[in-house]
């Protein structure tokens, strides 16, 4: 009965006009016609007041909260904060925060699945990446067990193919660790100033031997500067050139191409690009290169011998150098990793390399 606006109005009203007609039968020369009109009239006043304001002001707000809290019951977060928002609501304050505070569950679930997803998407490429090289050196060393270790040919080709094997798991763990270490921020930055021209030119040297196979160039840009420093960790710098290089070299197939980096000084910022003219990037993969074991064609990447690691880690490097890194990329011409380091001091550098 009392659960609608009317009838509490009805009741309210009845009340008050008895108690408005009790009052006036005080009086005796208040007669029984105007006894009935008071009574008719503070009855209708009373209703109407009472029912319009709880009916628009009360009960209809609190049947709209209901309804908010039914749909964040049954998940459903469809609903804006201008669906609340009444300028006459004695509730709006209560209903936007309902309103925000459903929203903000719904990002919440919407996170909470994306990462659910993605945990579910890494767990089976980690599980993959480590079955292929560990069931490969099994399966090398159990043939060296069952007989073959008696011929001396086989045995030798058997145990590098398991070493290799072995090696492509270790790198694949130490990767591993480098992120999850990079993630959680357990590696502490050793920030040192040094020549980064002279940097480049080792991982050349040490990348030498893989880009002669597939008749690549590595060179640096015709504009690029020799005397150039900057402010960073020495070894994770370098492990950013080298993985961004050898990613270079993975993925340009035609012969006589080159990859091509450029040094450039702008005020207190080294501008660095790394640019191959190999077979592109396709833009719907654009955003998703710096996943962990994403690879864009995986149906060639081991034959490329990529794991899907390394952008990753240049990623988490430079991130936590407070930089990030662009890619820009064109299918059949190639692709061209741009980044920023802060500027150093060569007499700092000329000084860190004496202490080491």
């Amino acid at each position: 009965m009392f659960s609608s606006s009317r009838a509490v109005a009805l009741l309210l009203g009845i009340s008050i006009s008895f108690v408005t007609v009790a009052f006036l039968t005080l009086f005796e020369e208040v007669p029984l016609l105007a006894l009935i009109v008071a009574g008719l009239i503070s009855f209708s006043i009373a209703y109407l007041t009472i029912y319009l304001t709880y009916r628009y002001f009360i009960f209809d707000e609190i049947k709209r909260i209901n309804q908010l809290l039914e749909k964040i019951t049954d998940e459903d977060l469809s609903f804006s904060i201008e669906e609340v928002d009444s300028p006459n609501n004695p509730f709006k304050k209560l209903s936007k925060e309902i309103s925000r505070y459903a929203k903000l569950k719904e990002q919440e679930i919407k996170e909470l699945k994306k990462m659910e997803s993605y945990r579910k998407e890494f767990l089976a490429d980690v599980s993959h990446e480590l079955k292929t090289p560990l069931f490969a050196a099994q399966g090398f060393i159990h043939t060296l067990l069952d007989g073959a270790i008696s011929d001396k040919n086989v045995r030798n080709r058997f145990l590098k193919k398991a070493g290799k094997s072995l090696s492509r798991l270790d790198k694949l763990v130490q990767d591993l660790l480098v992120i999850s270490q990079m993630e959680t921020g357990t590696i502490k930055m050793s920030y040192t100033h040094f020549n980064v021209y002279h940097l480049v030119n080792e991982v050349f040297d040490q990348l030498e031997n893989k880009a002669d196979k597939k008749s690549l160039k590595l060179r640096f840009g015709e504009d690029s500067q020799e005397d150039v420093y900057v402010h960073a960790d020495k070894q994770k710098i370098f492990q950013v050139f080298l993985n961004l290089v050898l990613n270079a070299i993975n993925y340009t197939k035609e012969e006589k191409s080159e990859i091509v980096v450029t040094i450039k000084e702008d005020n207190d910022l080294i501008n660095i690009e790394v640019k191959d003219n190999g077979v592109g990037i396709p833009r719907e993969d654009l955003y998703r290169i710096f996943e962990r074991f994403y690879r864009v064609e995986k149906s060639r990447a081991k034959d490329r011998g990529g794991i899907g690691l390394g952008l990753a880690i240049v990623k988490h490097i430079l991130e936590a150098h407070n930089k990030r890194i662009h890619v820009e990329s064109q299918m059949g011409a190639g692709s061209s990793f741009t980044f920023s380091l802060d500027k150093g001091i060569k007499e700092e550098a000329l000084q860190d390399e004496i202490i080491e």
